[in-house]
């Protein structure tokens, strides 16, 4: 099982946001941190199931080198791992 890695963030007067580095367009979120985690992993799998080409995950120490994801950090959110769930096809 492969983990990507999640950006969760959080606006004051809105559910978490998040979203993975490594995939694109792939996106969730949710009133609470399970919801919107557990509802990441739901989209995770969905994104695999019809990508044709779903990349491996970057390590962790990779993603903190994205400049995009430095500022998204910067500005309060956190990380998550998120597992690429069995079934889910991938490349």
């Amino acid at each position: 099982m492969r983990n990507y890695i999640a950006v969760v963030h959080k606006d004051e007067d809105s559910c978490y946001g998040v979203h993975f580095p490594d995939v694109p367009g792939c996106a969730s979120a949710g009133d609470t941190l399970d919801e919107a985690l557990a509802n990441a992993a739901e989209a995770l799998r969905f994104f695999a199931e019809d990508a044709r080409n779903m990349s491996a995950p970057r390590s962790l120490e990779d993603i903190r080198k994205d400049v995009e994801v430095e500022q998204d950090i910067s500005e309060g959110a956190v990380f998550a791992a998120a597992p690429l769930l069995a079934g889910a096809s991938r490349a």
